[in-house]
């Protein structure tokens, strides 16, 4: 299974990228979590041990001057667009408990539209082969866009779930989401409704994205924002928060299996 979680920040999307993972990993599925998002904060939301100390891949410098034979921060020249990428999830994954370790790629500053240079394209690697090779269940949390995907990775996304709150630009985001998605031919593509209040919330939620396919609805929580605040696994929601949980997690399973 490997599952795709975006949407604009703020609407929750590390969450449930969190929750998906550690439900996942307790129910036999070894997992591995990659935070492709560059304001990382995927280690606080899954509860990893020392989750403040973790090295982001963009800024090993030595392991990506090693695999591309490039320095990081270098334009131009010459380095490897293919480097071997395979045996990192085992080399550098942190353990997160619950049969679930993460990796944390950090972000590639750079001005202008993209960034050709050693650490951008050893990331795209990464991704690249987790989403098409890697045997287990991958969970990403991604940006609100989909750089991190291409053509080739796209078939091997079993879904991308856009998560959104009751609002005009969470709204907005996910229509461009699914432009960008269709232009690289990634359809299975699902709405999670975060945030809601009420009945009023999920009816402006299905009338605005009527066109869209939803997986559930997960209620307004506070102790969902607790635990970030707390850089904590949200271990203590209701029970109609963790029910909502379950039951998208659930139908994500059932989703992949009648693939299978």
């Amino acid at each position: 299974m490997k599952i795709a979680v975006s949407g604009k920040g703020g609407v929750g999307k590390t969450t449930l990228a969190a929750f998906l993972a550690k439900w996942l990993g307790r129910n036999g599925f070894s997992v591995l979590a990659i935070d492709a998002d560059p304001d990382a904060n995927l280690a606080n939301a899954l509860g990893c041990p020392n989750a403040d100390s973790i090295t982001p891949i963009a800024e090993m410098k030595d392991l990506i001057y090693e695999r591309t034979e490039a320095m990081p921060g270098s334009f131009g020249g010459f380095f490897k667009m293919n480097p071997k990428v395979d045996d990192l999830p085992d080399k550098i994954a942190v353990s997160c408990g619950d049969n679930v370790r993460l990796m944390v790629m950090g972000g590639v500053k750079k001005g202008g539209m993209g960034c050709v240079c050693p650490e951008s394209v050893l990331l795209k690697n990464l991704v690249h082969h987790l989403v098409l090779r890697h045997n287990e269940a991958v969970i990403m949390d991604m940006e609100a866009g989909i750089e991190h995907l291409g053509r080739g990775t796209a078939r091997g996304v079993t879904a991308f779930i856009v998560v959104v709150e009751p609002g005009k630009r969470s709204i907005e985001t996910a229509y461009r989401i699914r432009e960008l998605a269709s232009d690289i031919g990634l359809e299975r593509i699902f709405i999670v409704g975060n945030k809601i209040r009420n009945e009023r919330d999920e009816k402006f939620l299905t009338e605005k994205l009527g066109d869209f396919s939803f997986l559930g609805f997960i209620p307004y929580d506070e102790a969902l924002i607790e635990a970030d605040m707390k850089g904590a696994f949200p271990e203590d929601v209701s029970a109609e928060t963790r029910a909502a949980f379950e039951s998208i997690a659930g139908k994500l399973l059932k989703f992949y299996q009648e693939k299978e």
